[in-house]
């Protein structure tokens, strides 16, 4: 069978009929058709919360913390409906600020913002990057009870009023992604931020990725709740960006309502593990650190003593913001445990990412790259077997594997939610 890929620069590969398990990807599903009608409606029916206007009365400002770049969210029909609802209950449209909520992503570009948020609204509002790297904006507004010191940006600690606006999809840490991970790590610190990520790194992928309560997702409600969020706004996207569902209300109960209708929309229905696991990390990218999600979702799909290949671009490298990974590479999972105990590797962040993805290539299943945006000698310092195309690559894996060897072909895998078994 002819595979392809969504990338122009990427070439197609023959996958023989007889190794074929299947090509697997999140259903089709018919997207809504007026995303900003099913934003009004969200607003108007909030999920265990008062309308937004109800709960703007009496603020003086309002701060709407935004994902960035790496998500399908549509805030150009998501943040002027905010922002009549905020109007509507106190604060003008001058008190009204956007924080880009990046985690540890890189800084979003004037172009970025343009294309992201639209003319108008960054004509409107004034649109900052939050900065994890700068202590001087960051404020502590608690501790979890896990002992977390939460410090969040400035504006977020300063503002009246705080709404999140994010995507909701399958996350390898946070189980999901939106609701509450829109403050941490959206707008934390390096601590707090830090601490998430080692703890989902140690926990197994198979308790994290589509638990909607799993141990890093319930700090990350408490984190949201020292933070003030008073409301969030979400959207279920489909893999080309189409809004499926919006929902809004409390960072908790509207949260789990949106996870259940990703689980639905995103799931992939695989009858078992695959000797070989073919993978885009379409539409996640932009470099290594946001494409190893559809590692994290092959992971599920492919058996121990099996081959994982990843097809991905990587336009920007490994990360741009977390160096250390190339500089490192992925070791064993023993390897990495140990340079953390020892003092070796003291950001546990990078730390987290290469424990989940060095566990995976390093221990369960080798790993085999094509990307042009890193090098061979990059790919194999990485711990990865390099490969030009998807074709050299699933040559190689029949090498490794055997020629008997079954293939599963997952698509568009940052965003998929593997589910193995009858059905």
């Amino acid at each position: 069978m002819r595979i392809e890929f969504p990338y122009p620069d990427v070439e197609p590969v023959e996958v023989p009929d007889a190794n074929l398990l299947g090509v697997f990807r999140a259903s089709e599903q018919t997207p809504v058709e007026n995303t900003a009608a099913c934003v009004n409606d969200a607003l108007a029916n909030p999920i265990g919360s008062p309308r937004l206007s109800e709960l703007a009365r009496g603020r003086k400002n309002a701060l709407i913390i935004a994902d960035d770049y790496t998500r399908h969210t549509p805030v150009k029909e998501i943040i002027p409906a905010v922002a009549r609802e905020l109007q509507a209950g106190g604060p003008r449209a001058s008190s009204i600020k956007i924080l880009v909520a990046l985690g540890t992503h890189r800084p979003m570009t004037d172009e970025e913002k343009l294309a992201k948020f639209g003319r108008e609204i960054c004509r409107d509002f004034e649109i900052v990057n939050h900065d994890w790297r700068d202590e001087a904006s960051l404020v502590e507004v608690g501790v979890t009870s896990g002992g977390a010191s939460v410090r969040i940006n400035r504006l977020a600690a300063e503002a009246d009023l705080l709404i999140g606006v994010g995507q909701i999809a399958p996350h390898r840490i946070a189980g999901f992604s939106g609701g509450a991970k829109i403050i941490l790590p959206g707008i934390c610190g390096a601590e707090a931020t830090a601490r998430t990520h080692w703890i989902g790194g140690t926990l197994p992928g198979d308790r994290m990725l589509g638990f909607v309560e799993n141990p890093v997702r319930l700090e990350m409600n408490e984190a949201a709740r020292l933070a003030r969020l008073a409301f969030i706004i979400n959207a279920v996207c489909d893999t080309h960006g189409r809004t499926l569902a919006v929902i809004a209300g409390d960072v908790e109960q509207a949260h789990r309502s949106g996870a259940a209708i990703a689980r639905e929309a995103l799931g992939v229905k695989i009858p078992r593990q695959a000797d070989i696991v073919l993978v885009d990390s379409y539409p996640k990218d932009i470099e290594l650190w946001q494409a190893a999600k559809a590692l994290y979702a092959a992971d599920v799909a492919v058996r121990p003593g099996g081959v994982l290949i990843l097809v991905s671009p990587c336009y920007e490298g490994v990360s741009k913001s977390h160096p250390l990974i190339l500089d490192r590479g992925y070791k064993t999972e023993k390897e990495t445990l140990a340079d953390v105990e020892s003092g070796r590797l003291t950001d546990l962040m990078v730390a987290s990412h290469c424990l989940r993805v060095g566990r995976l290539i390093r221990d369960k299943a080798p790993g085999i790259l094509v990307s042009s945006g890193i090098p061979k000698r990059d790919a194999e310092h990485l711990g990865f077997i390099h490969a030009a195309t998807p074709a050299e690559a699933l040559r190689k894996a029949f090498e490794i594997v055997g020629k008997d060897a079954s293939v599963t072909v997952l698509q568009h895998g940052s965003e998929a939610l593997p589910v193995i078994g009858p059905h």
